[in-house]
């Protein structure tokens, strides 16, 4: 067993680190610079916490949309139905709702996070108010950590100080910064689960909300990624669950163009939505066509409608031509907008790139260029979609790492050095 281990990073996956590593037995010492642990999962799911999601392996690793098979092993050892077993073993209930996501029974993002605090304390692990500064390496195995106030020697460092999303929390990217300085490649690192930028609809827009919508997102024309929900129009274009989980498979506005288009009657194909507008048209028969559509679309949403069709907006409603009932049809089933880019990384709930998966052995998290060196969470190049699948791949990763340090013989450490 490993002598010492300390854990960069009091997150998710620092947290679940250190406590798998505690419990094995390890003297660990995690090092955390902000006042309170997990100050970035005290805010997810809008202070609810998505801990994770009722799911199997499999499920899960259709979630992940970057490097997903890497984390088979993890998830293998400990997927969705493991994590609510742990958390409830903590004195965390759960609950699970729609899509499969699993809630504290409390809407309480902060019972979680004091939970493994709990945890903590029981196992004594000794928690430093410190910021790492330097990995202290040796004849390529890890000796020790450098912090601004100390120095905490160890046979083994479990990197897990996050991605660069939400800098305020303390996700600084300065893990990755030590991530290279041992040696490892960082891949580029941009916001996934972002709002998108458009070209000005979202402003004559803003505040509108789409519940139970249909969205497809072309790339360079081609159709690349599908989904269905609720989607919202800001002064900077659109957010919301479904453009959130879109913006994961945006990934190359460098070369290539994205087109959204907004499906805004899922439930009807054109037949059916035929049918329903000759309804309409019936019986607004005498009004002007923009006053004709207040039974379809949200009041806000007419005139950008109305605008596409082409049709004069004060045309009688007895005087369309079944070619322009057609045309309306289209703009409902195929309601595009163009993409500029998304938000800024700061604002993504995850960082999209990290340290390159195939410098870490899948089945440790331990790196594959230095012995000792472990990493978990949003370090690594994964990330995956809402839903609590980015939470479950810290305490998946996590929890691999933190039992790998603790595993790994003293003895095999004093002979690689």
């Amino acid at each position: 067993m490993s002598e010492r281990i300390v854990v960069v990073g009091g997150g998710a996956a620092g947290m679940m680190a250190a406590v798998a590593a505690a419990e094995r037995g390890a003297s660990v010492t995690l090092l955390e610079p902000n006042e309170r642990l997990g100050k970035k999962l005290n805010i997810t799911g809008k202070g609810r916490c998505n801990v994770t999601n009722n799911a199997d392996v499999q499920t899960l690793l259709a979630n992940v949309p970057r490097n997903g098979k890497f984390l088979y092993s993890a998830f293998s050892r400990f997927d969705g139905r493991d994590a609510m077993a742990f958390f409830a073993s903590i004195g965390v209930p759960l609950k699970t709702e729609r899509g499969n996501r699993v809630f504290p029974v409390s809407d309480r993002a902060f019972d979680v996070s004091a939970a493994l605090e709990r945890r903590l304390k029981a196992l004594r692990v000794r928690l430093v108010r410190d910021r790492a500064v330097e990995l202290e390496i040796a004849s390529g195995a890890v000796t020790g950590v450098l912090g601004e106030r100390g120095t905490y020697p160890a046979g083994a460092v479990v990197l897990a100080t996050g991605g660069v999303s939400y800098p305020a929390t303390g996700s600084t990217g300065e893990g990755h910064r030590l991530a290279r300085e041992a040696g490892h490649t960082v891949t580029p690192l941009q916001g996934s689960l972002v709002p998108l930028r458009d070209y000005g609809l979202g402003r004559t827009l803003q505040g509108l909300s789409l519940r139970n919508i249909g969205l497809t997102v072309f790339e360079n024309r081609k159709k690349i990624y599908t989904d269905f929900g609720e989607l919202l129009f800001t002064h900077f274009g659109l957010s919301g669950p479904v453009i959130l989980s879109a913006s994961a498979h945006m990934r190359h506005f460098d070369k290539k163009t994205y087109r959204l288009e907004i499906d805004l009657k899922p439930a009807l194909d054109d037949q059916a939505l035929d049918k329903r507008l000759l309804r309409d048209f019936e019986k607004y028969a005498n009004h002007d066509f923009r006053n004709a559509l207040d039974d379809l679309l949200p009041q806000k949403l007419i005139p950008a409608v109305v605008e596409r069709t082409e049709i004069p907006p004060h045309e009688k409603v007895h005087d369309l031509t079944r070619e322009q009932r057609h045309r309306l049809g289209q703009v409902l089933k195929h309601f595009s907008v163009d993409i500029a880019g998304p938000c800024p990384v700061t604002d993504a709930i995850v960082t999209s790139g990290g340290v390159k998966v195939g410098e870490i052995d899948p089945k440790t998290m331990e790196s594959k260029l230095v012995k000792g060196l472990y990493f978990a969470g949003e370090i690594i190049d994964v990330d995956a979609y809402t839903g609590g699948f980015n939470l479950q791949i810290a305490w998946a990763t996590g929890r691999a790492a933190g039992m790998a340090a603790a595993d790994a013989p003293s003895e095999q450490r004093e002979e690689d050095r």
